[in-house]
């Protein structure tokens, strides 16, 4: 198709920036803000920290001007935990509380749009040392966290986001770093963290739609497009699965409720599938994103498993060669099959049929032609 003209954007689109508290406000230990699991990381020598950042706490004002002369229409920021609620739950720390307020004031009052991330990396280090998101608690403790905010700027704030990038953390955990004396946990543990992020995330996005009357919330991940490399129908599977476990398999509990069942059986398989309690279906199905974020940094280009222990990739270049993951549901029968059956799934919501069970419907020559067929995939 050839575009014979182009097509202004709509007048309400938000044009942007973002940043996360830890990364631009500094001020890491004043008025009452205690550490965070970011605050504790080790620096090499020589290298810069987060204790000054680029001082937003105490330029704010002068920043949001910059904003206005740059022509922002939003500016997307993530609230510091600590710096609200320093032992995590408990009492708020109203200087903390104020400083908030005072830049949600600031953007409005130069016409910009404020986007308030819940929760960036930066976890209050006195609930890890309570096991952190591991410990079933933060649960909880996230949610009191997300209410005084929702209470505090429901007024003000229309747009809010959960947890950004909950796949970086737990695909690539030293990404983020290790607070001192800590250690990166296992997979099992991950998987588990994750599946506490994914029932607060839900209790969260509830509570935001019975607070904030007009408000939207939603999550943020971070997304890699997948390529395949060859044409050839094992990379091409490679190259769904991939993209499935690296970014869709998180949205789908979001969005749908429910694990997607390619990532729960890849879990399953490698004995990394997280405990949940009863109740915890319920609250991932009664909960629904009003839109959804996604931070694009790059694309990859994906080939199948060679399954030779030359599977790790390094995370390194654009459109690097990644393998996808060694054993994880190979394509089986014919390719076109499954991609068919994917992408009618996709555009109707209804889940695919299993094509192996029409084969029964045919005549025994039929059949064995379709079984012949089937089998050279």
């Amino acid at each position: 198709m050839i575009y014979q003209r182009l097509h202004d954007f709509p007048a309400e689109f938000l044009w942007g920036a973002s940043t996360s508290a830890y990364q631009v406000e500094g001020a890491w230990n004043e008025d009452g803000k205690s550490p965070s699991i970011v605050d504790m990381l080790e620096h090499p020598a020589g290298t810069a920290d987060f204790t000054v950042a680029s001082d937003h706490y105490h330029r704010f004002r002068e920043d949001v001007k910059l904003f206005a002369e740059l022509g922002l229409k939003a500016y997307r920021f993530s609230v510091a935990w600590t710096r609200v609620l320093p032992d995590g739950v408990g009492e708020v720390n109203a200087p903390g509380l104020a400083f908030y307020r005072q830049l949600i004031d600031e953007l409005l009052a130069h016409g910009i749009e404020p986007v308030v991330t819940l929760y960036h990396f930066d976890l209050p280090y006195v609930l890890e040392q309570q096991g952190g998101w591991s410990n079933r608690a933060t649960i909880e403790a996230f949610v009191t966290y997300a209410g005084v905010l929702f209470d505090a700027f429901g007024d003000r704030v229309k747009y809010w986001l959960t947890i950004n990038e909950q796949n970086t953390m737990i695909l690539h955990p030293g990404a983020i770093g290790t607070p001192k004396g800590g250690a990166l946990p296992d997979k099992r543990t991950l998987y588990q963290q994750s599946h506490h992020m994914l029932v607060a995330q839900a209790k969260v996005m509830a509570l935001c739609h019975q607070r904030c009357p007009g408000g939207k919330i939603g999550p943020a991940i971070n997304t890699t497009s997948m390529y395949q490399e060859t044409c050839h129908p094992l990379d091409a599977i490679a190259a769904h699965n991939w993209e499935t476990l690296r970014c869709w398999s998180f949205l789908d509990v979001a969005v749908h409720g429910r694990y997607n069942a390619l990532a729960w059986r890849y879990l399953e398989d490698r004995g990394w599938s997280p405990d949940r309690e009863p109740e915890d279906a319920a609250l991932l199905l009664a909960a629904r994103p009003d839109y959804v974020a996604i931070n694009y940094y790059s694309t990859a280009t994906i080939a199948a498993s060679r399954g030779d222990g030359s599977d790790v990739s390094a995370r390194a270049g654009d459109q690097q060669i990644m393998l996808g993951e060694p054993g994880c549901v190979s394509c089986g029968g014919k390719p076109v099959c499954r991609q068919d059956a994917l992408r009618m799934g996709d555009r109707s919501g209804w889940p695919a049929l299993n094509a192996a069970q029409d084969l029964r419907a045919l005549s025994p020559a039929d059949t064995d032609h379709g079984e012949r067929h089937w089998r050279a995939g």
